[in-house]
């Protein structure tokens, strides 16, 4: 039997008295986009940096490929192809922003051997330009509108060439405009995307995100968090009908 691409299972995590996480169990098929959803404090946050590696479950199993992760640091779990970003951007304020992509290009997963800093430098330039902001690659990540901060953490993660990437609100602080365009973005990067392992292989992804009307175009699929718990699973038609859904998170005026 094949394992499941990506694999949740069972997994807990506790803070003193608080269950922020309790028994959530999902998977994530290749190419297949996920959506995330939930109120604040439903556990979203802490589930996503338990994939990530940055706090351990107490209980449970991640498996990426069949290969479990939650004994492996962030920087292993990115060389296995796993990437993410996250709702506080963190960049190197005062490095230009393709110097901020271009460290994303120097681990063991993407850096070829030989190669030189103008061929990773293009590399970097071409995840600017898929998340929209190639044309201030000089200017230092510290002048960024947060916005621009939210697409830099998407090219830092793209660079790294992922198989399962993570968007932490990737919406947040855009624009309409911007909005739409990077909702493309995200539905081309499904299909293929133009630079190195994605010229020819979709990404799979799980997106945390508050603006349902935008998540719920690009997703296939959409699980619900309450108080740590997955209440409910299901495309997106299938999420805004679910009445423990209505009642604990999108609202009745959401599906009229």
């Amino acid at each position: 039997m094949t394992a499941p691409f990506f694999e949740v299972h069972h997994v807990s995590k506790r803070f003193g008295g608080l269950v922020a996480v309790n028994n959530v169990s999902f998977s994530v098929g290749e190419q297949e986009i996920v959506g995330l959803i939930g109120p604040n404090g439903a556990g979203k946050t802490t589930l996503v940096r338990m994939i990530m590696g940055l706090i351990k479950p107490d209980q449970g199993s991640i498996r990426f490929k069949g290969e479990e992760l939650t004994r492996m640091k962030t920087w292993e779990i990115v060389e296995k192809g796993v990437a993410g970003t996250f709702q506080n951007t963190r960049p190197f304020s005062r490095l230009p922003i393709i110097a901020n992509v271009m460290v994303s290009r120097l681990g063991k997963r993407t850096a070829k051997k030989g190669e030189w800093v103008k061929s990773i430098e293009a590399k970097a330039m071409e995840a600017l330009e898929f998340a929209g902001i190639s044309d201030l690659a000089l200017e230092p990540a510290s002048h960024l509108s947060q916005g621009d901060l939210k697409r830099l953490e998407i090219a830092r993660a793209l660079a790294t060439e992922p198989e399962l990437l993570i968007l932490d609100e990737p919406f947040g602080g855009l624009n309409p405009t911007e909005t739409e365009l990077l909702a493309k973005s995200i539905k081309r990067l499904k299909k293929g995307g133009r630079f190195g392992r994605l010229h020819s292989e979709g990404v799979s992804m799980i997106i945390i995100e508050h603006k349902l009307q935008e998540l719920m175009k690009i997703v296939d699929r959409i699980i619900v968090l309450q108080y740590g718990q997955l209440i409910a699973s299901g495309t997106p038609e299938e999420i805004v009908r679910d009445e423990r859904v209505i009642e604990a998170y999108i609202g009745k005026g959401v599906t009229s």
